[in-house]
């Protein structure tokens, strides 16, 4: 693999999976879920500033080990390459197996739900869409990683203009009677739990999450040490303010009630205001923003399997390289296989929610820990960047990730258990003992 990916073009990856389709389907649901104009807006704080520390996390690992597969590789070395850092790091690319297709699946049918705005859609069509959507995707990334970059920056100038259009027009077309029913505070202040709350803030994640997808091409980044922190930063810093300034503009123009009802809220907003013609714009705007995330997401996850079938963790098959353009073919094959079977026969709401709770333990939390035992291990000095106020981020983190797996469903904390032991019974059982005899020979 090629160090390729300048700076501008790891922050537009970030940035274009951060997006996605995501804000666009997850405003709502925060809406209806917490009924309150600033309490909505807490909760998209809480994703942001959960995001900004657990990046610390990524961002000290990253600059270490500027590796293909990014989680993979931290929890190889952080606790031990020859010890349990083998089983730690099989059960992320286990879960990734299942947790990326999902992520792919989240996005292709919430782009099929947003198309019905346009077009309306029987179910059956629908599915194609989505998975037309996806086929697309494969043939676009089939290439190499230079050409993926430039490709990157083109998507991301999409995205900006889409985000940049809705906050623009929400900010013209303040309603005050609206503005203030949202932001006065009623005699009767609604209450504020924290299971609700975090509940919104699992929606809020999902549309914060890929902030890191830069460490996943940690191979492929130019000037590592500088580029891995600097580009998860620039990302989270630059969609905060987008995702609040969206909110503020979209709470400006609409009630709390209408933004909760509707499942297409931003092509909603847009025919409030312009009418169905510019609805009908901002909709295939919010298409290619679809798009774009997706593209950067099946990039960075691809290399995940890639990275640890290389290292003898993962089955052999896909360590496969195209034999001219040196992009990992079987990974990117496979993951687009499974993201087409889930498309046919999960839901939106199923794929978002298994999303966030399936990571937290295999792969947040364990890389936290893992940041911890590593340091320990090595010492400060080892890491080519360190975070501020050591270790508090890391613990603050691991808080509010826990917070998030509280706060989901009982099956969802479930499936989250349940799929690292499986793992765990498939690494003894088949990957452990080849890796053992190949290192004895």
């Amino acid at each position: 693999m090629k160090r390729e990916l300048s700076l501008v073009q790891a922050t537009a990856i970030n940035m274009i999976d951060m997006v996605g389709i995501g804000p666009f389907l997850t405003t709502a649901v925060v809406a209806s879920t917490l009924g309150f104009g600033p309490y909505a807006i807490l909760a998209w704080v809480i994703g942001a500033v959960l995001s900004f520390f657990d990046a610390c996390v990524w961002s000290e690992l990253g600059a270490r080990m500027p590796e293909a597969g990014g989680s993979y590789a931290f929890l190889r070395e952080s606790y031990g390459r020859s010890g349990l850092g083998r089983l730690m790091s099989f059960l992320f690319v286990w879960q990734t197996t299942f947790q990326a297709p999902l992520v792919v699946t989240s996005g292709a049918i919430g782009f099929a739900k947003y198309a019905a705005y346009i077009m309306p859609l029987l179910p059956w069509q629908s599915k194609a869409l989505s998975v037309a959507l996806i086929l697309l995707l494969t043939l676009l990334l089939y290439r190499r990683i230079g050409a993926v970059g430039k490709i990157s920056v083109v998507l991301w100038m999409s995205v900006m203009f889409t985000l940049l259009s809705v906050i623009l027009l929400g900010f013209t077309h303040v309603n005050m009677e609206v503005f203030s029913q949202v932001w006065t505070w009623p005699e009767q202040r609604p209450s504020l739990e924290a299971g609700a709350l975090g509940a919104a803030a699992i929606a809020t994640m999902y549309s914060y999450l890929g902030y890191y997808n830069v460490c996943h091409l940690g191979a492929e980044v130019r000037d590592p040490v500088r580029t891995i922190p600097r580009s998860m930063f620039m990302s989270i810093a630059g969609i905060a303010v987008l995702y609040l300034a969206m909110q503020l503009a979209i709470y400006a123009v609409l009630p709390v009630q209408q933004i909760g009802a509707s499942p297409f809220i931003v092509s909603t907003f847009f025919e409030h205001i312009a009418g169905p013609t510019a609805a009908t714009i901002a909709t295939g705007l919010i298409l290619i923003v679809a798009l774009s995330s997706l593209f950067a997401v099946m990039l960075g996850y691809t290399r995940i399997p890639y990275a640890a079938a290389k290292d003898g963790l993962f089955f052999r098959a896909f360590a496969r390289e195209h034999p001219t353009e040196g992009f990992p073919t079987v990974s990117l094959l496979v993951l687009a296989a499974l993201a087409i079977v889930f498309s046919l026969t999960l839901t939106l709401d199923d794929s978002i929610k298994a999303i966030v709770t399936m990571r937290v333990f295999t792969q947040f939390i364990a890389q936290a820990v893992g940041l911890l035992v590593l340091r320990k291990r090595i010492g400060a000095a080892a890491m080519p960047w360190r975070m501020w106020l050591y270790p508090v981020p890391i613990f603050i983190a691991i808080v509010g990730w826990l917070w998030i797996f509280v706060s989901a469903k009982a099956l969802q904390q479930q499936l989250a258990i349940i799929a690292p032991l499986v793992g765990a019974a498939v690494f003894y059982l088949f990957i452990d003992p080849r890796t053992k005899n190949q290192e004895a020979s």
